[in-house]
């Protein structure tokens, strides 16, 4: 049994019904958004959570919410910078939570085995080469994973892949690492409340190529303000350069709460129009230098590595989330700690964590009501006031 949600393409309406509306309302998701979780009480042990689950096979999520800047764009579970010593208590927390987790798993029957690992956020990478390492750790010793045996992805932006945190990562068994690049062009930069330098963004990549990681995947955006067929065919261009393994094309969307959306998020056809036309630009100009697209989003190197399994469900393979803002997927339930969009929730979110007990790992999810039935979106925009959980924090767990 699956969670339907409403999804839209580039090619198709969002609602059949209204041939008016945008396309681009949200992100197409293979899984369950946040707003379809819901608390409800009492909370379940997670020995009972994973009792009689097929545990062979796990997926390993570990959650980094901190980043240097938050883009224009973002509306992830993420903080601006961490002032001296969160980083080091956010991977104290962590660890207490592998502990417990680990411990209520092993409780279950055999003690489970991890068929890939990807560390996000967030920017993982924010970490300092030190405290990376003590990460891979605690998913090696606390959890179990075998990291150097397993496909392991990582989230990573340009301004912290120094050379340092990359040879920890190598050394450690990373096999892929997927670099949040956007633009190569400074002006779309600035734009997207994104400021780097083109030249910092190339030394970038040259750094991440000298680690020698496996698969490079590089994140770009079209339909940001100022942007025309000829600059995005530029940021193409200079992508693919690198000959990147992998290449994300996103559309940019402007979602409530975050730096963008102050200025309103109404409907734009002519934007929608641009959008559309700058998606089949780029995927014909990949097409064309020898990439096969896999998803809408996804194009794959021809001949290039493919690290994991293509084949994952989150419907059907079970993951272990651990940190704020993670979610873990068994076969009956998908459960996920809180989850906000405004900074001033994300900040008591993390606060919370860090400061909590071992005990308080125990119980991580928030159960349905019990019928099997996945609950509807909830119908206010995210952070709307007076509906449970304002300033944007989201609910937590979905049934299905």
């Amino acid at each position: 049994m699956t969670v339907t949600i409403p999804l839209s393409t580039p090619d198709t309406p969002a609602d059949p019904v209204d041939p008016t509306a945008s396309p681009y309302q949200s992100y197409v998701y293979g899984y369950p958004h946040k707003t379809a979780y819901q608390e409800l009480e009492p909370r379940p042990a997670l020995r009972e959570l994973w009792a009689g689950e097929d545990r062979g096979a796990l997926s390993l999520y570990a959650h980094i919410p901190f980043c240097e800047v938050r883009c224009g764009f973002c509306n992830l579970f993420t903080r601006i910078s961490a002032p001296d010593g969160l980083t080091g208590a956010y991977l104290d927390a962590l660890e207490r939570q592998a502990r417990v987790v680990r411990e209520a798993l092993a409780e279950c029957g055999e003690a489970p085995r991890f068929a890939n690992a990807a560390f996000g956020g967030g920017t993982p990478t924010f970490l300092t080469a030190a405290e990376l390492s003590r990460l891979c750790v605690i998913a090696e010793q606390r959890m179990g994973a075998d990291l150097r045996a397993i496909p392991l992805s990582v989230e990573a932006s340009p301004a912290t892949v120094t050379t340092d945190r990359l040879a920890v990562l190598a050394e450690r068994g990373t096999t892929r690492l997927s670099l949040g690049v956007q633009t190569f062009v400074e002006a779309e930069a600035r734009a997207a409340v994104r400021a780097q330098r083109r030249a910092d963004v190339e030394a970038a990549l040259g750094r991440v190529r000298d680690a020698r990681i496996p698969v490079l995947n590089i994140d770009l955006i079209y339909g940001i303000t100022g942007q025309t067929e000829q600059s995005w065919l530029r940021s193409l261009d200079a992508a693919l350069a690198w000959q990147p393994e992998e290449l994300y094309l996103y559309p940019l969307y402007v979602r409530p709460l975050t730096g963008l959306g102050r200025g309103g998020t109404e409907a734009d056809p002519a934007w929608d129009e641009q959008r559309l036309r700058l998606y089949r630009h780029g995927r014909d100009a990949l097409l064309a230098s020898g990439y096969e697209q896999t998803s809408m989003r996804m194009f794959r190197r021809r001949g290039a590595p493919v690290i994991g399994d293509d084949e994952y469900a989150c419907q059907r393979d079970g993951m272990v989330g651990l940190g704020c803002g993670a979610r873990s997927y068994t076969s009956r339930l998908h459960y996920s700690f809180d989850y906000a969009v405004d900074m001033r929730e994300i900040r008591g979110i993390v606060d919370d964590y860090v400061a909590r007990p071992a005990e308080a790992f125990a119980r991580d999810a928030r159960p349905l009501d019990g019928r099997g039935r996945a609950p509807a979106p909830p119908r206010v925009a995210v952070g709307a006031p007076g509906r449970g959980h304002g300033g944007g924090r989201l609910p937590a767990a979905v049934r299905h």
